[in-house]
């Protein structure tokens, strides 16, 4: 069971039973009106992040305008017939103004802990495939390409640990114009061994590119390469999967310093020699709705203003055809797909879910974030001017190696680097995440790396003194031996109003991981994380641990325990790694 959830539901039983005794069936009736069954924390108007109880309901405002009465008068009456049973997961219930206050029971908190100890586990069931980074073959990541690896890495994580089997997709545009241009710059101009292999290729792809761009012939080159790649012309398919598979190769050595890898690699050119894209076109022609415009085939949309262009006037393929295939191909292999994609993807988002409609195929549901930039502006890469996520790394970890030279001169260097690559890493992922995906931000090194900032170094270092307190108390052979795990009635001590605080942020980990899952946004993890360690900062500056009297000292060091298991599975979720010292 998990407790918060369970605590929630026994809070809304509580109150539905009330407004019944109190108001009978017409209030109800007019409550529930206009909300399905499964919205009944909305009809309710249930607080869970309330800071003057442990779950507070407005639905005394509500109430008011049905009544026509004072809300703090309708709270009032609802509380006295709020009957609370014996062994029940709430202790009190209180009406405070308009607002109707509820409280756990200590009963809630030993199961709680009871379930972190045990661990918390979920049981969604289906498949899923989140499609995301996808970034072109032409060069090294870069920002925007960073937050979209993060977003879509953690989403990962969270379905599978909410029970979801997921497979992780990176979409291979290796039938763009782009990889024809590094193909016929290849020709005139060598890769530099010197550097790493997807930096190379992006300096011949901007050297072609310009070139192109000025020589009509080298243009016409350029086209005649992609209609060949198309057709399957043995030579050409060689040149484009060579280069192809040195960039990604530069690609995937970026994602694995973060931590990232994608399940399956999917190029778009399998689904032209598959006939796939024909069968596509072909199922298209049928619904009656393409349209002829010049030599080329459009798809006429109603739902947003730009048709779908098809088919060019030369014949050849798009981008959005071989797109709706794939996502065909998809869906006949998931119950759900997940595509997470930037701002600027958003109308091509729209037209391949309409045709997918017309195409009777599910849609897939469309993540879309907002663009990031840095202080100093955003870059582009097409003019060759862009600051890779490479380069990020290799400041971020710099920064952070000065801040953990300059704190710990007690540890050798070879655990200096390692604390440094895990905090420097860790900042750049956990900024990329914890600001909501349809908001813009802004990556700042020095504030994602600063601890007083709260971001990731913030919580590595909660994570890092939970695990500090728990080795010390080993070393002194101190335990929570005195604490019977099956059953914490007699043994867990709550004495200090910064101890209930923290078991109650503690037992909201269900609640978080359920709903970050749901709404498809890894930030509320994010969040609860920054959250947790606040709270833990302020039970480790109010109670005492180690030094505290006997009978609360191992109900203490329980607690400590459950706050490392549950920082280290949140930062785990966001994809961050949490080091037992820093």
């Amino acid at each position: 069971m998990r407790m918060f959830l369970a605590f929630r539901a026994e809070v809304e039983r509580l109150l539905m039973d009330a407004l019944q005794n109190t108001y009978g069936d017409s209030a109800l009736s007019a409550l529930t009106a206009h909300t399905a069954p499964h919205e009944l924390e909305r009809l309710l108007e249930i607080d869970m992040e309330s800071e003057h109880a442990d779950i507070s309901s407005r639905i005394a405002f509500s109430l008011s305008k049905i009544l026509r009465e004072n809300p703090s008068k309708i709270s009032a009456e609802i509380v006295k017939n709020i009957e609370i049973p014996e062994n029940s997961l709430v202790s009190s219930v209180k009406a405070v103004g308009p607002y109707i206050n509820f409280y756990a029971s200590e009963l809630f908190f030993e199961k709680s802990l009871r379930e972190i100890l045990g661990g918390i586990c979920f049981h969604r069931k289906g498949r899923v495939i989140i499609e995301h980074t996808s970034a072109n073959p032409d060069g090294p990541l870069h920002i925007g390409h960073l937050r979209n690896a993060c977003i879509g890495d953690a989403l990962a994580r969270i379905l599978r640990h909410a029970g979801y089997d997921v497979e992780t997709q990176y979409y291979v545009n290796d039938m763009g114009k782009q990889v024809a241009i590094l193909v016929s710059g290849m020709k005139y101009m060598k890769i530099d061994e010197k550097k790493k292999i997807d930096h190379a290729i992006a300096e011949i792809y901007v050297k072609a590119n310009k070139i192109i761009e000025e020589d009509e012939e080298k243009m016409r080159e350029v086209e005649e390469l992609m209609r060949k790649y198309e057709q399957g012309d043995a030579e050409t398919v060689r040149k484009y999967e060579e280069v192809v598979e040195k960039c990604l190769n530069g690609i995937r050595e970026t994602l694995h310093k973060l931590g990232i890898y994608h399940d399956r690699f999917v190029w778009e050119s399998e689904f032209v020699r598959s006939s796939d894209v024909s069968d596509v076109v072909k199922a298209l022609e049928r619904s009656g709705r393409l349209i002829v415009h010049g030599n080329a085939v459009l798809l006429k949309m109603e739902s947003v203003d730009k048709d779908l262009v098809i088919r060019r006037s030369d014949g050849t393929s798009l981008y959005s055809t071989r797109d709706i295939a794939y996502h065909r191909w998809k869906s006949e292999r998931c119950d759900f797909m997940i595509d997470v994609l930037g701002k600027d993807h958003e109308l091509v988002a729209k037209q391949l879910g309409e045709a997918l409609d017309i195409l009777g195929v599910k849609r897939p549901e469309i993540l879309i974030f907002e663009f990031v930039s840095l202080p100093e502006g955003s870059l582009s890469t097409r003019a060759g001017r862009f600051i890779s996520v490479d380069e990020l790394i290799e400041r971020a970890v710099a920064r952070a190696y000065e801040e953990v030279a300059r704190r710990r001169d007690d540890i050798d260097e070879e655990r200096k680097r390692k604390i440094a690559n895990i905090v420097g890493i860790g900042a750049m992922k956990y900024d990329m995440v914890r600001v909501s995906p349809e908001k813009n931000m802004v990556f700042n090194i020095e504030e994602a790396i600063d601890i007083e900032k709260k971001g990731a170094p913030f919580i590595q270092y909660a994570h890092a003194r939970a695990s500090s307190i728990l080795r010390e108390a080993e070393k002194r052979g101190i335990s929570d031996d005195g604490v019977n795990k099956n059953d914490l009635k007699n043994d867990l001590k709550i004495e200090h109003s910064s101890e209930r605080a923290l078991l109650m942020k503690l037992a909201m980990f269900d609640a978080v991981i359920l709903r970050a899952c749901d709404e498809r946004k890894p930030h509320i993890v994010a969040k609860y994380a920054r959250e947790l360690a606040e709270v833990f900062n302020q039970f480790y500056r109010d109670c005492a641990v180690l030094s505290a009297r006997d009978d609360i000292r191992s109900s203490r060091l329980l607690i400590v325990k459950c706050v490392r298991s549950v920082l280290k599975t949140s930062l785990n979720l966001i994809g961050i790694e949490a080091p037992e010292e820093m």
